[in-house]
């Protein structure tokens, strides 16, 4: 792992330089570029902005690994607010959730039922709700609460693989033959070269090679990147192929490349911006500028642009 993202990443995870970021006003006004505010109303209202330019949303309630069931009830209950308001305020959104939120780090058991209560509520509004992918230890039982709601609830459940794993090739034929809604993203956190591809041109490949296969057989698919080069490869894919636009969507960062974000939009394709809105940005932050050096270039471009 390049040592610039190495030390993104241990960023991310240092207590102590948190606190001093997050209570840093000049910081906070920094990460609220990339972050819809603190709380559910400021979501709300940028989310209400996003649909008045086409472009739909997924919300996401900032946060991960909590270590007692109350607050992972807590949680439960934020997601069910968030799909409430959703639903009251009538915006284009659905919602991504984290299970070490909903108590993984506890117990399967309770992040499933924790997870249940969730998609029954995104069920009962008629939206859908997004399992995002944690860090590698997480994969398969993710995966396995995942598949096991999606089954119960079908139609409502979807997932994020990773295309910087190993084994995301079989992870993408397996969600294909399932049938569940895939995320594909190229992976933000710090994985050793026994379960990631190392190098970037690696990754670039995988990324690459799943999204044709989603493109082919996947149930409307989501494309999370930046790369133009990435995006104008899944245009053309698509072209050759016949499948129409409105078969899968292009998924972008709140605060990144809006230009790029409207033009696919007035060039006919469904773009989702992720949403993140609370207070504990500083992870999130900090671990999507180490996702790869560029986007360190697209956050100076964007402050330039402000």
């Amino acid at each position: 792992m390049p040592s610039l993202r190495r030390g993104m990443l241990a960023l991310a995870e240092t207590k102590r330089i948190e606190r001093f970021i997050t209570q840093n006003g000049v910081s906070k006004g920094f990460a609220l570029r990339f972050v819809a505010g603190e709380t559910l109303d400021e979501a709300i209202a940028v989310t209400s902005e996003l649909n008045a330019a086409g472009l739909s949303a997924t919300l996401d309630l900032l946060g991960e690994n909590v270590t007692s069931e109350e607050d992972a009830r807590a949680a439960t209950e934020a997601y069910c607010e968030i799909l409430d308001r959703i639903a009251a305020s009538g915006v284009n959104s659905n919602i991504s959730i984290k299970l070490t939120m909903l108590g993984l780090d506890i117990s399967d058991e309770l992040a499933r039922c924790n997870t249940a209560t969730v998609v029954e509520r995104a069920r009962a509004h008629g939206n859908f709700v997004r399992i995002d992918m944690e860090s590698s230890a997480y994969t398969q039982r993710t995966l396995d609460i995942a598949y096991d709601l999606h089954a119960a609830y079908p139609g409502t459940v979807g997932i994020v693989l990773q295309s910087y794993l190993y084994r995301t090739d079989r992870d993408v034929r397996d969600a294909i033959e399932r049938g569940i809604r895939v995320r594909l993203v190229k992976g933000a956190y710090a994985e050793s070269d026994m379960v990631a591809y190392p190098s970037k041109k690696e990754v670039d490949a995988a990324y690459r090679r799943q999204m044709e296969a989603l493109l082919e057989g996947g149930n409307y698919p989501a494309f999370a990147t930046h790369d133009e080069k990435m995006i104008a490869a899944a245009k053309e894919y698509a072209r050759r192929h016949g499948i129409g636009p409105e078969r899968f969507e292009f998924q972008m960062l709140y605060g990144i490349r809006r230009d790029l974000q409207l033009r696919l939009v007035r060039e006919g394709y469904n773009v989702r911006v992720y949403v993140p809105y609370g207070t504990q940005w500083y992870p999130y932050l900090t671990r999507r500028l180490a996702e790869r050096p560029a986007n360190l270039l697209f956050v100076i471009r964007n402050l330039l642009k402000g």
